[in-house]
């Protein structure tokens, strides 16, 4: 089989899909790893594994096994302690292994950014039970956010509006967190703007910024993502200023999914940082001469980066299933193919789940309005069903 380099990846969900096709189009063998079988990464991979990726010992033996040019992960919830041990052994883990240790908990990426790099975020305190919560609660005042230390797609995340509210809070975060731990954090309820992220590249061409993506979130989970976002030339200096900041000291190459908050007189907040492409940056597809997905290709082998152009406003809306199936379709495809300058994504997850994502609708309009009205009436043609 011809192939320049191979690559594993660990997490196999629908963005390492296009991480994997964007591979395949260099030329690169590709090992898709999840925990269930038949992840959408694994349908385009060369090969694939289903193992628990907490399992110390299975990762190893995989990668072992594998002896791959580049490990990738794509998910939070890896063995991060043996990844930094395969590292020191000189297998090269994408950015860092560092990176995916203090990426995994929102505990060791929020110490850096405000601790220690002193980057401006929310007030936040930490609890490991349900006492240390509430009291952490009361402290930091009603509204607050409360989050588990790790999730993937905000799973888990709510806003706390009162003593009464407390217990449900508790739950979410419980049921939502990818790893079995009752650690939380609290922050404090920002009264912000809008959310963006600001896609921020590391390569043999130094650090480039992708036009910033504007989002919408519901439930901890984004519902609808465009591109370019307006911002104030102050703003968005500051915003490039942050980003580069916690990238810089994560360190590697790849692209970085950089979470901020835009607040009144023209004040950016970090909150999050995804050493790895954004379920928000899917937008990019239709949006930019080069993807999130091509881009982070390009990066973590070493390619060079050109200039990143937004050839055209876009916008997202992913569809998600509204209960578990084990047999569906997806109908109105036709339809919502019919919406001018608008593509789809058809993840081909192999059951659907409450809330979980199946597809998403990408529209290209003249301005960010437009694609966004074209975006919201291809998802409105979608829906998912049993069969």
């Amino acid at each position: 089989m011809y192939a320049t380099q191979k690559m594993l990846l660990l997490g196999s969900g629908e963005l390492g899909k296009e991480v994997i096709i964007e591979a395949q189009r260099l030329g690169i063998e590709t090992i898709a790893v999840d925990r269930y079988e038949g992840a959408p990464a694994m349908q385009v991979a060369h090969r694939s594994y289903v193992i628990d990726m907490l399992d110390r010992q299975a990762l190893r033996d995989i990668v072992e096994r594998e002896k791959p040019d580049l490990i990738v992960p794509e998910i939070e919830a890896i063995a991060t302690a043996e990844l930094e041990k395969l590292e020191e052994e000189g297998f090269r883990v994408i950015p860092t292994a560092r990176a995916a240790r203090l990426t995994m908990d929102r505990e060791g990426i929020r110490r850096l950014a405000a601790e220690t790099l002193g980057l401006p975020t929310a007030a936040y305190r930490f609890a490991d039970d349900f006492g240390q919560f509430a009291e952490a609660a009361r402290e930091m005042g009603f509204p607050c956010v409360v989050k588990p230390l790790m999730s993937s797609s905000g799973k888990g995340q709510s806003v706390c509006r009162s003593e009464d509210d407390l217990e449900r809070c508790w739950t979410i975060a419980m049921e939502g967190g990818r790893v079995q731990q009752t650690r939380v954090i609290v922050e404090e309820f920002i009264t912000f703007e809008s959310e963006i992220t600001l896609l921020t590249v590391r390569s043999a061409s130094g650090t480039s910024f992708c036009a910033p993506i504007g989002h919408i979130q519901k439930d901890g989970d984004y519902i609808e993502s465009w591109q370019p976002h307006e911002m104030s030339p102050i703003q968005l200096e500051e915003a490039e200023r942050i980003a580069k900041t916690i990238t810089d000291e994560l360190g590697g190459a790849g692209i970085f999914g950089v979470e901020l908050f835009l607040a009144p007189n023209n004040k950016v907040y970090f909150s999050e940082v995804s050493p790895r492409p954004h379920d928000t940056g899917l937008v990019t597809l239709v949006s930019q001469n080069l993807s999130e997905f091509a881009l982070h290709v390009r990066a973590i082998f070493g390619y060079p980066i050109p200039e990143i152009e937004n050839t055209s406003p876009g916008a997202s809306r992913p569809l998600k299933a509204g209960e578990e199936l084990a047999n569906y379709r997806i109908d109105g495809i036709a339809d919502a193919l019919s919406v001018p300058r608008t593509q789809l994504r058809a993840f081909g997850k192999p059951v659907t789940k409450p809330g979980r994502r199946m597809a998403v609708a990408l529209s290209a309009g003249d301005t960010v309005e437009e694609a966004r009205i074209r975006a919201k009436k291809a998802l409105d043609a979608l829906s998912v069903q049993e069969i």
